[in-house]
């Protein structure tokens, strides 16, 4: 639900929304490396390893630096969150993206398996440097967090169905303390529950 009661709006975490891709990315780009391993491939095993290790190292720099200048402008222009906007929980966001991205998931995963065929575990390796990218972009906004002191969320309704933080759709964010929600800066579980 995108709007709470009274007028508020439903937020969501953005480092959460940042990280939710990582984990499927990694998970499923390692599982089509070790399955695309096994196949000879075209251009041999060694080829296939060796510029799928330099395309995971060239994916998770891009990844994690990108869009850095478009966060940093909506998070110097951030506004407090309103008494009546609803926190959405951290399990929720993670749901909602994956949910949106299940199939462009599934077929990636499929390419990748497919193109280990041609070159083995590239594309697979390609895959699990985005997730990477995206855990390192998360880590980088949790420091930012703590440096200010405020977790950054983003209205629920901005979120379109690509689900950036950053996207066009996205006018501002919103700022609460660090205690707020039930994810810790950067979007990880909080080892501890929230004092707010």
């Amino acid at each position: 639900m995108a709007r709470g009661g009274h007028g508020g709006q439903g937020l969501a975490r953005v480092a959460v929304v940042v990280r939710a891709g990582a984990a499927p990315l990694w998970w499923l780009g390692v599982l089509a490396a070790g399955i695309g391993v096994l196949v000879p491939g075209l251009t041999g095993r060694r080829i296939g390893v060796l510029a799928g290790a330099a395309l995971f190292l060239v994916a998770t720099a891009v990844v994690a630096s990108v869009r850095r200048k478009r966060y940093t402008a909506l998070a110097g222009s951030a506004a407090r969150a309103g008494k009546h906007d609803v926190l959405q929980d951290r399990a929720v966001t993670l749901r909602n993206w994956r949910r949106a991205h299940r199939w462009w998931l599934l077929l990636a995963f499929l390419a990748a398996l497919g193109s280990a065929f041609a070159i083995p575990a590239t594309a697979g390796l390609l895959m699990a440097g985005c997730g990477v990218g995206l855990w390192l972009k998360s880590a980088w906004i949790g420091r930012r967090e703590q440096d200010g002191d405020a977790l950054h969320w983003v209205r629920v309704d901005w979120l379109t169905h690509h689900g950036r933080p950053t996207g066009r759709t996205v006018k501002s964010y919103r700022t609460t303390g660090t205690a707020a929600g039930d994810a810790a800066p950067g979007g990880a579980r909080r080892k501890t529950p929230a004092l707010a």
